[in-house]
């Protein structure tokens, strides 16, 4: 049915049933958490073995020492190969890619890139293409920069906007890409899209593109998504330094303990290292090589990542027949991603609603993101989208969750449309 149809007495037996159905829920003292995109422990215990380490003992020895400031050999190849670069475009960092973003920002503020003035000198805008990924927001928030945001589409993001934007003010620095599988819609960039990003004429001279790869071997699907190899286009029309890609096993092998990368053009290769010299001796190569040990090369990083869907497939299909069920295809109060790789499903509830739905959920004992973390400054002018991260709680809970979820975007919505 289409709620926004029907008749005030019809909504208000709506209400009725819905408010019921809900002190129920809330009188059964559930405790469930779906707000992080975090993987489960059934996924962390696929590379457990890895901590034998089996074959250490063959580790080259210079790798006990200090040096190889931008990684060890093998894990630059097999970021290359996951990333379709080229090894020398590579340089391995820590635990973190999000670390590995925050300090090529940093760097850019105070000490400009390869020559250019430092961006501190004047206000730096990024674009941040919405809903996104709320940790690259704080960033942003956390050193002064203004965000503009820009809307997604079905393909990526809005890039008639993005082009009119950069081309007349050179205060806007980058842009915040998650091109695959994007958090939290599950997007992913058309070749279009991909190449009017790499090709398109910005007034900053220094501009810059932070293509987090997250999700660039987290396919959820037999027919994955493909994404066109920015760095190479960029490479081929005259932009080679335009990109900052990320990436990381860290839902590979075991979050926040994984190893990050950052793939560059050698000129922005030679420019961050100029400053690691002075950051630190090296990252942990040890670390690195033990990874190594384990993924060995992508046709085993694909096996992994296959144990890995086996796992969390049925997580999102459960959700996506709750909502089928529950909403169908033309309710008027619910629409949601149905992704094929990734870590989120995106739920746009009825305008006004989705502060009230995680409201309702809190107190039925249900954690969610907080409505409007996927926008800058955590506002949602319509007040509507909610990220979903079904990978984390087990199967059971998830049912659970899916019953308190649907049950409160009804009685959010339904009790609005009565408000109307």
């Amino acid at each position: 049915m289409n709620y926004s149809k029907l008749s005030k007495e019809e909504l208000q037996q709506i209400y009725d049933i819905q408010k019921a159905e809900y002190n129920a829920l809330v009188a059964q003292g559930n405790k469930v958490d779906i707000a992080r995109g975090k993987p489960c422990n059934e996924q962390l215990d696929i590379a457990m073995p890895m901590l034998s380490a089996e074959g250490l003992e063959n580790m080259p020895k210079s790798y006990r020492n200090y040096g190889m400031l931008d990684g060890i050999p093998e894990m630059k190849k097999l970021f290359a190969d996951m990333l379709g670069v080229d090894p020398s475009e590579v340089i391995v960092g820590g635990s973190s890619s999000l670390n590995l973003m925050y300090d090529t920002i940093q760097r850019a503020l105070q000490f400009g890139i390869c020559g250019a003035k430092p961006w501190n000198s004047q206000p730096v805008k990024f674009l941040c293409p919405v809903p996104g990924y709320d940790r690259h927001f704080a960033i942003c928030e956390h050193f002064g920069i203004e965000m503009i945001n820009v809307p997604m589409k079905e393909d990526g993001p809005n890039m008639d906007l993005v082009e009119q934007l950069v081309a007349n003010d050179e205060g806007i620095k980058a842009i915040w890409c998650v091109p695959k599988y994007s958090n939290p819609t599950g997007v992913t960039y058309s070749d279009e899209v991909v190449t009017r990003l790499a090709t398109m004429k910005t007034k900053a001279q220094d501009f810059r593109i932070f293509w987090d790869n997250a999700y660039v071997v987290h396919d959820l699907t037999d027919t994955p998504d493909e994404l066109a190899n920015i760095m190479q286009i960029c490479a081929e029309t005259g932009n080679p330094d335009r990109v900052y890609q990320f990436a990381s096993t860290s839902k590979v092998t075991l979050a926040g303990s994984g190893v990050g990368c950052i793939a560059t053009s050698a000129n922005n290769v030679k420019d961050i290292l100029s400053h690691l010299t002075i950051q630190t001796i090296s990252y942990n190569k040890v670390w690195q090589y033990i990874h190594y040990l384990f993924l060995k090369d992508m046709d085993n990083v694909k096996a992994i990542m296959a144990k890995q869907r086996e796992i969390i497939k049925p997580k999102f299909d459960t959700l996506i027949r709750a909502f089928e069920d529950s909403f169908g295809s033309d309710s008027g109060i619910a629409e949601w991603t149905n992704p094929n790789g990734g870590y989120f499903i995106t739920l746009d509830v009825l305008d006004g609603c989705a502060k009230r739905v995680c409201e309702l959920c809190k107190n039925a004992g249900l954690t969610l993101t907080a409505a409007g973390a996927p926008f800058p400054y955590g506002r949602d002018i319509s007040d509507k989208t909610l990220r979903i991260a079904p990978t984390f709680t087990s199967d059971s809970d998830l049912v659970v969750a899916t019953q308190i979820l649907t049950c409160c975007v009804k009685y959010a919505c339904v009790e609005k449309l009565l408000q109307e």
